[in-house]
């Protein structure tokens, strides 16, 4: 079983066990604080990546930072504590991801990215949101960036559809439709 998919059955276990008892956004800022924890301090990092560091010195690790956390999730702190003694906190930035991605489903809300030749005005920007939010039938986070070589329009991916009314494509297009006539 790769990584990945292994995160994704530890998130889900965590969501269906949360879901019923605990706040589900207070276990994702749980995870994404722990995950947060690790990436800034790189002396943590060497020690949880070692491997010739035993797994349950790791798990005693952690159980003493998690101690020191006020009002932890006993469901986040068993995950971590399992990933511990399972030597598998490499993987808990993945975990907190496919937690994340499970939760917005359960939201019924999607990131959307966009590309635009410039930054949209706020309005614009909001009108977007709507617009690509009744075509997916969810709520919509854009997360924008700006490439000048799409000349104007925007490209938008949702999810595995993309949305392309660039000024490039649009000329593209009919360089392809005289092409095809000549």
């Amino acid at each position: 079983m790769s990584l990945r998919s292994a995160a994704r059955r530890y998130a889900a276990v965590l969501f269906e066990v949360v879901q019923a008892k605990s706040d589900l956004a207070k276990v994702e800022g749980e995870l994404q604080s722990f995950v947060t924890l690790v990436e800034s301090h790189n002396e943590l990092q060497a020690v949880l990546a070692h491997p010739a560091i035993s797994a349950l010195k790791k798990r005693e690790l952690i159980e003493t930072i998690l101690d020191a956390v006020p009002d932890l999730s006993p469901e986040v702190r068993r995950l971590l504590l399992m990933l511990a003694e399972r030597d598998r906190l490499g993987s808990v930035q993945d975990v907190a991801a496919a937690f994340t991605e499970r939760l917005m489903a359960h939201r019924k809300v999607m990131d959307a990215q966009i590309v635009t030749a410039s930054a949209l005005p706020e309005g614009q920007r909001a009108a977007l949101a709507q617009a690509l939010s009744s075509a997916v039938g969810a709520d919509v986070r854009l997360k924008e960036s700006v490439d000048p070589s799409i000349v104007g329009g925007i490209v938008a991916r949702v999810g595995s559809v993309v949305y392309d009314a660039s000024l490039t494509r649009q000329l593209e297009k009919m360089r392809q439709q005289l092409l095809a006539r000549a």
